[in-house]
């Protein structure tokens, strides 16, 4: 299996920044994709941003030129750099990992994080 556990959400005033972090640990053999998603209260979850395994990324329209995704493939973490974060980026942020396990080699499942609040005060 494979654990996601993110990190560094928190509450941050309009204009601030937060870095929000996601480890995958387990008995991981491959990871391709992994993103961000995030899901305010009464919405629905939507993806914010996501990385390839060779680095490619896109971003939600909502947060191009604020938000920037990276991962470490060596430590298997992905991060979110939020800059000029608004009150509308309020919500519950998960990590996501398309990931293959030792169980099954060539089989890619997607695994998710328990979430971070992260809240921007007016």
């Amino acid at each position: 299996q494979v654990q996601l556990v993110e990190s560094g959400g928190g509450l941050v005033q309009a204009g601030g920044s937060l870095r929000l972090s996601c480890a995958a640990s387990g008995s991981i053999v491959g990871i391709n994709a992994m993103g961000w998603y995030r899901q305010a209260p009464g919405k629905r979850r939507e993806s914010v941003a996501a990385v390839t395994g060779v680095g490619s990324t896109n971003y939600a329209d909502s947060v191009k030129d604020r938000f920037t995704i990276s991962r470490d493939n060596a430590k298997n973490t992905v991060y979110l750099q939020m800059n000029s974060l608004r009150p509308e980026d309020t919500a519950v942020y998960f990590c996501a990992a398309d990931a293959s396990t030792s169980n099954s080699r060539t089989v890619y499942r997607r695994y998710w994080g328990q979430g971070t609040q992260v809240t921007v005060s007016s």
